[in-house]
């Protein structure tokens, strides 16, 4: 792994919103950044990244069924009690999800870090499915790389796939959020596109316009029945509006299922320590509550059960000159995990991340994200890659 400086495509702009890509600069800066990008070998990425990223799905899926069989924990991880048979049986009943995200830290040497999993509600999803395929085409089309230059990316094709699954067998899809989002409407659009392309009827609403009927079954606001629906809005916060009580019973389908509640937490990572101890690929961590956190000593990361976007993140080191950094935000009641200290590589002056898509179950590419400071948040800046063997 490296970072490789780029010519940037004098074009780019004018490339991305003719593809929708309208989220390319946000808050006044740059979002995707194509000045530089950063290379891989084709082993480096099977072993280094690809394989470790299904055992930790593994690993997660094994994390699961102990959460969902287990009240107290669940409790812990601040799943509402009203929900934990409707986890569990979500779980048991096999119901299909769509994707999530593995972040990890990894600089080329020794195994990659698993950070956190965001499994209900990742964005980013667009930049990396297709505009840095387009990057990469365009690039070779240009000279810029070698005719052989390939790229981890299989997530545009395994998306379509899936979503002629999920929307079986009515064929319609329902998809929902925040549409006053332009982040999020990006990353909807493109759903909505993939599943058009899967043969899928679907039709794009908002949350607030989500509506029960006397079954139970969710409805627009035709009173058509949703019997399917993509929402990218957080499971917990979902399962705690007024319309929450139903979806334990609700027959509508719901992408991300309820059983996503348990990986949708940082809870997951110590209940994955617990589980896996001295696995290569994790990090120490523990509740707060547990005494065993002293095993951390004086480096570690805070994180609330339910964050995003860094939001109260706090990173701790007494050790000299390196100092403590916080990340301000909305969370925290819910209760907070300690994880240890293991900061992300720095290439130049930018801390890096490489977030490993999951689609169906199965690995299918990543995306990499930049950051003048060591936590990764929503301004952190989009950043290709491709693979090389010399």
């Amino acid at each position: 792994m490296k970072r490789v400086i780029m010519n940037e495509r004098p074009d780019w702009k004018v490339d991305a919103e003719a593809c929708g890509f309208t989220i390319h600069s946000m808050y006044g800066q740059r979002y995707w950044d194509e000045r530089h990008a950063y290379a891989f070998t084709l082993d480096e990425v099977e072993t280094k990244l690809e394989d470790p990223s299904a055992s930790l799905l593994e690993m997660c899926y094994a994390a699961v069924e102990r959460i969902a069989s287990d009240d107290e924990l669940m409790l812990r991880m601040a799943i509402p009690s009203a929900c934990h048979d409707a986890v569990l049986r979500s779980w048991r009943n096999r119901e299909r999800d769509l994707y999530g995200r593995f972040d990890l830290s990894y600089n080329g040497n020794g195994p990659a870090k698993l950070l956190e999993f965001n499994a209900d509600t990742p964005t980013s999803l667009f930049e990396s499915a297709v505009f840095q395929w387009r990057w990469l085409e365009d690039m070779k089309q240009r000279g810029e790389l070698p005719s052989s230059a390939d790229q981890f990316n299989s997530v545009h094709e395994r998306l379509i796939d899936a979503m002629r699954i999920l929307a079986a067998p009515s064929g319609r899809m329902h998809f929902a959020g925040m549409l006053e989002s332009e982040e999020d409407l990006v990353t909807l659009n493109y759903l909505v596109d993939c599943a058009v392309q899967a043969g899928c009827k679907t039709k794009l609403i908002a949350m607030r316009d989500i509506g029960v009927d006397d079954s139970q079954r969710l409805i627009d606001l035709q009173d058509e029945p949703i019997d399917c629906i993509f929402k990218l809005y957080p499971l917990e916060d979902m399962v705690r509006e007024p319309f929450g009580r139903y979806l334990p019973l609700t027959p509508t389908r719901i992408i991300e299922p309820l059983w996503k509640l348990t990986l949708s937490n940082k809870g997951l990572l110590p209940v994955l320590w617990e589980m896996f101890p001295g696995h290569e690929n994790l990090l120490p961590a523990y509740f707060e509550d547990d005494p065993r956190i002293d095993d951390l000593g004086d480096r570690y990361v805070r994180k609330p059960l339910l964050s995003r976007e860094g939001a109260n993140v706090t990173l701790v080191s007494h050790e000299a000159g390196a100092g403590i950094y916080h990340v301000e935000g909305p969370y925290g009641e819910e209760g907070y995990i300690r994880q240890a200290l293991h900061l992300l590589p720095r290439f130049g002056n930018d801390w890096t991340v490489i977030g490993s898509w999951i689609v169906a179950g199965k690995p299918a590419g990543i995306g990499i994200r930049e950051d003048d400071t060591p936590v990764t948040r929503d301004t952190s800046r989009f950043v290709p890659h491709y693979i090389l063997d010399t």
